[in-house]
């Protein structure tokens, strides 16, 4: 796979699995997918939340894709930014299938949203017929 096959991938499997460390500790947790780009891959969690305190304190993360269709499972190593940009924010909150974000962020405004991007994308293809093949990685920016 080329990179844009594995972003076309990404974006049509939004729900992934993410990894975080806390104290020296492995974290994982299954998020949702705004969008998978050149220049990194974007979703959003609560401000409040223990995986933005994880990622502000250690940016170093693991994202795990599925697509159960073809078989292939996408990993994704990188490093998480938080992206402070209201207009993005907006975007994201009035796109559809967010609408459960509105009732939260007319309540307590904008900031309760954290959005975070990782960068210094490294993805490995895995499936069953790789499973024991030396990991090759793509870099997607």
């Amino acid at each position: 796979m080329n990179q844009q096959q594995i972003l076309e991938l990404i974006n049509r499997n939004s729900a992934f699995f993410l990894a975080t460390v806390e104290d020296g500790e492995p974290r994982v947790r299954g998020m949702l997918l705004y969008r998978a780009e050149e220049n990194g891959i974007i979703f959003h969690t609560g401000a409040m939340k223990d995986v933005h305190r994880q990622m502000i304190a250690n940016p170093a993360v693991e994202l795990c894709f599925n697509d159960w269709q073809t078989q292939q499972q996408v990993r994704v190593r990188g490093t998480a930014r938080l992206v402070e940009d209201s207009a993005l924010k907006e975007e994201i909150v009035n796109s559809p299938g967010r609408e459960f974000l509105k009732p939260l962020v007319e309540k307590m405004g904008l900031n309760v949203l954290s959005v975070f991007r990782v960068e210094s994308c490294r993805a490995h293809i895995w499936t069953m017929e790789t499973n024991f093949a030396p990991k090759d990685f793509i870099e997607l920016q």
